[in-house]
């Protein structure tokens, strides 16, 4: 796997960290080696897609002035130097890569911090800790990461550490609500509890990337 990573890396794919654990970035660069591998250009899909497509999403039940993605640098900075702050979790989640690792808690943006942290706390009253492993709340992809969206050219929202993912091998980049988890019934409650500050979930406003919530409008 690590061989994998560092051929991907040799032709300017990114892949992150090299560490031979097979993750959602690890399968999206492997999916761009094959394309070029084949002479084929890379997909740009996201590119394609327009703002104004997206469906709106619940008016917050708080005052969260949260900024459109096209004004988040002047928001929050600078992409991949952001200003972050340890988020401790009510409840330990698992690395959705490396099931045997637990965390108690990650880095986030500090303007999102408090915001997080509220939401966070809601899910854990509400679900229970065994409402949160069936659902898959509790299997962290990633927050920061400096990287370009995948299938676009634009900045990810992860490299202002202003965006979650939640169980990456059942909510994929590309599902639907036919497939994903995370658009399941018993999720809805999930979903409310960040758009209730104001956090956008890309499932309920694109039905893609379902395992993606991010504190930025579209």
């Amino acid at each position: 796997m690590a061989l994998g990573q560092l051929l991907c890396k040799d032709r300017g794919i990114d892949t992150g960290r090299i560490d031979g654990l097979y993750g959602q970035q690890t399968l999206a660069a492997f999916e761009a080696f094959n394309l070029l591998k084949a002479g084929q250009p890379l997909e740009k899909w996201r590119d394609e897609i327009h703002d104004d497509a997206a469906i709106a999403p619940p008016a917050p039940a708080i005052n969260t002035a949260w900024p459109r993605q096209s004004e988040v640098p002047t928001f929050f900075g600078p992409p991949c130097k952001p200003q972050m702050k340890r988020l401790e979790l009510p409840f330990r989640m698992r690395i959705a890569w490396d099931l045997e690792k637990e965390i108690t808690g990650f880095m986030i943006h500090e303007k999102v911090h408090d915001s997080a942290a509220r939401v966070f706390e809601k899910i854990w009253r509400h679900y229970g800790e065994a409402g949160i492993r069936e659902i898959g709340m509790d299997l962290f992809g990633g927050c920061y990461n400096c990287r370009k969206m995948k299938g676009g050219s634009s900045w990810s929202m992860h490299s202002w550490a202003i965006a979650i993912d939640f169980d990456p091998a059942r909510n994929q980049l590309k599902w639907s609500h036919l497939h994903a988890r995370l658009a399941k019934p018993d999720a809805t409650k999930f979903w409310e509890f960040w758009e209730e500050e104001g956090w956008l979930s890309l499932g309920r406003a694109r039905d893609f990337d379902w395992m993606h919530v991010q504190a930025a409008r579209l």
